[in-house]
C-alpha cells in the first residue's frame, strides 16, 4: 500500500510539474517561424502575469517591431500605437504608448540579458514598464539589473535573427517593421 501511495504522489508530482512548466511556455509566431519562448513567472511574476494576460486577449498580435537595432535587440509590445491591425496603429508613435493597465513595478533580478532574453522596456523610471518588451540579439549586460528580465527564447532565435533592421543613425526605427503574427 505505501508503494502505491509513494507511486502515485511522484507521479502527481510529475504531471502537475508539467503543467506548471507548460503553462510559462508561450510561441510567439512571426512570419519566418515560431518562437517558443519560456517565461520565469518565478522571477517576475507581475510582468509574467501582463504579458500572459495581454497576449490571452490578442493584444500583442499585429504589433510591429518598432525599434530593432542591429546587434543588440528588437523591440515591439506598443499595443497602443504598434497594433497594424488597429484604428490608433501609428508608426511615428510607436514606442509611446502601452496598455490601458497601470505601469508595473520594476522586478530587478540578477538574470543576464544574454541572447534570446526577453525583458521590458520602460521609460527612465523604473516602475514604468507596461506592455513593451524587448528581444537581446546578443549578450547585453549593461542591462542587468537595471530592466525586468521576464523570459527567454528556447527556440526559434534564428528567426528573431531575420527580424527586418532599423535604421542604426535614427534610434533603429523601422520603416515598413515585422510584426507578431500571433503570441500565444
Amino acid at each position: 500500500m505505501n508503494k502505491l501511495l509513494i507511486r502515485f504522489l511522484i507521479l502527481f508530482f510529475i504531471l502537475t510539474n508539467n503543467v506548471t512548466a507548460e503553462e510559462n511556455i508561450m510561441i510567439l509566431k512571426l512570419k519566418n517561424g515560431d518562437l517558443k519562448i519560456e517565461l520565469f513567472e518565478d522571477i517576475a511574476p507581475n510582468h509574467v502575469k501582463r504579458i500572459k494576460q495581454l497576449a490571452k486577449e490578442g493584444k500583442y498580435d499585429g504589433v510591429v517591431f518598432h525599434r530593432v537595432i542591429d546587434g543588440f535587440m528588437a523591440q515591439t509590445g506598443d499595443v497602443k500605437f504598434g497594433n497594424s491591425t488597429s484604428d490608433d496603429f501609428n508608426l511615428k508613435s510607436a514606442g509611446m504608448g502601452g496598455s490601458e493597465l497601470p505601469d508595473l513595478k520594476e522586478e530587478f533580478s540578477d538574470l543576464p540579458h544574454e541572447r534570446g532574453t526577453l525583458s521590458m522596456a520602460r521609460s527612465q523610471d523604473p516602475n514604468s514598464a507596461n506592455s513593451q518588451f524587448f528581444i537581446c540579439f546578443k549578450e547585453a549586460s549593461f542591462l542587468d539589473r537595471q530592466y525586468t528580465v521576464f523570459g527567454k527564447v528556447i527556440e526559434g532565435m534564428e528567426f528573431v535573427d531575420k527580424i527586418k533592421k532599423g535604421d542604426e543613425n535614427n534610434n533603429g526605427s523601422v520603416s515598413n517593421p515585422d510584426k507578431i503574427i500571433s503570441f500565444k
